[in-house]
């Protein structure tokens, strides 16, 4: 396995220093001036967006900018709270697989890793879907305004409602079958299963583990793709604010994943969870009502 991932990721990293191209404006920008300057022999040419601050602080402030989003920007506080316990609850799933399908299902240690297979698709499908909605909620949302400007970066989160519903559901689902030993094959069919709209609600109400595989996608993606959309140049530190926190979660709430199984059982124990979740849906949906004026109420412009 080792060797596995030393070669995807290997081949990854040559392709994207191959293929990639920058897009960030600052960026380019500057490698605009430096042919521009190299072309005129003006060396008092600068960029709009060059800041007149040296590497060195420059990477002071690429430090320090991340928290400084997460306390002044409410915004950037909630998702990040949000995203710490979607994060954290996928944590915490992945500490009962194992127990769950070679104490319940018989599974071997050899083979129980295959079981992740199912989520690892199940999130590759969910992927998928949530970029082909997204990109025709962004066409449709530009010719709204007469195919001029970008939208409105709340586009990107028209699909978190959806992951609020999913992630409850999920282990509702996952916790009370897996308690009842239901046939190993439908939390594995569930990994690969995406379920999402009214036509096939009777399909991901069967197959349980999709919902918490697609609800995690979409919560990642939609809140990922806002943080970009809405704070431009900014996005890195943003999204770095967003990980620090949720990487905490990740490292923590599973301590606690085995010993809450042990005390209240598969059932009871994805049950709390659940219900926590559903406490968390009220979230998204005032975020898509009052995410717009917050935003803009707390704009960050000098960092």
């Amino acid at each position: 396995m080792f060797w596995l991932l030393v070669i995807i990721s290997g081949s990854l990293t040559v392709m994207m220093l191959l293929f990639i191209r920058e897009s960030y404006a600052p960026i380019l920008l500057q490698r605009k001036v430096n042919r521009l300057r190299k072309e005129t022999g003006n060396d008092l040419l600068r960029s709009k967006l060059d800041a007149g601050l040296s590497s060195k602080d420059y990477f002071n402030r690429g430090i320090v900018r991340p928290f400084k989003m997460l306390f002044f920007s409410p915004i950037v506080l909630i998702f990040a709270v949000y995203m710490a316990i979607v994060y954290g609850y996928l944590y915490l799933l992945f500490t009962s697989i194992t127990e769950v399908f070679e104490q319940y299902y018989g599974f071997s240690t050899s083979l129980v890793g295959l079981v992740y297979l199912g989520l690892g698709v199940g999130s590759m499908i969910g992927l998928v879907c949530f970029t082909v909605s997204t990109n025709r909620t962004i066409k449709k949302a530009i010719a709204a305004n007469g195919g001029t400007g970008p939208a409105k970066p709340e586009v990107r989160l028209y699909l978190l409602p959806v992951a609020a519903v999913l992630l409850p559901i999920g282990f509702f689902i996952y916790g009370w079958t897996a308690a009842y030993h239901k046939h190993w094959i439908i939390p594995i069919l569930g990994m690969a299963a995406i379920g999402v709209g009214k036509r096939n609600q009777i399909l991901w109400l069967r197959l349980h583990y999709a919902d918490t595989a697609s609800g995690t996608i979409f919560a990642f993606m939609a809140i990922f793709m806002y943080l970009i959309d809405a704070f431009t140049i900014y996005a890195a530190s943003a999204l770095a604010a967003n990980t620090v926190v949720r990487s905490i979660a990740g490292a923590v709430l599973p301590l606690a994943g085995l010993s809450m199984y042990e005390v209240l059982g598969l059932g009871w124990g994805n049950s709390l969870l659940g219900f926590i979740a559903v406490g968390l849906i009220p979230v998204p949906i005032l975020i898509l009502r009052y995410g717009e004026w917050l935003r803009k109420r707390f704009e960050i412009k000098t960092l």
